[in-house]
């Protein structure tokens, strides 16, 4: 299962940086790509504003 990003992204870039996949695109609110995440889950550890969750 993928991870998501949703509308309370900041793009503060945080994620980026630490995602080990790079399944993580920049953009007004930052979009993973869901074929290259690795469901680590570091994303949404280290999101500030608690953004990215388990996709349903």
């Amino acid at each position: 299962m993928a991870y998501v990003i949703s509308e309370d992204c900041v793009a503060c870039g945080t994620c980026i940086s630490e995602c080990p996949a790079g399944a993580i695109s920049e953009g007004d609110i930052y979009k993973i790509d869901a074929d290259a995440c690795a469901d680590c889950g570091t994303c949404a550890d280290v999101c500030p504003s608690g953004a990215i969750n388990p996709a349903e």
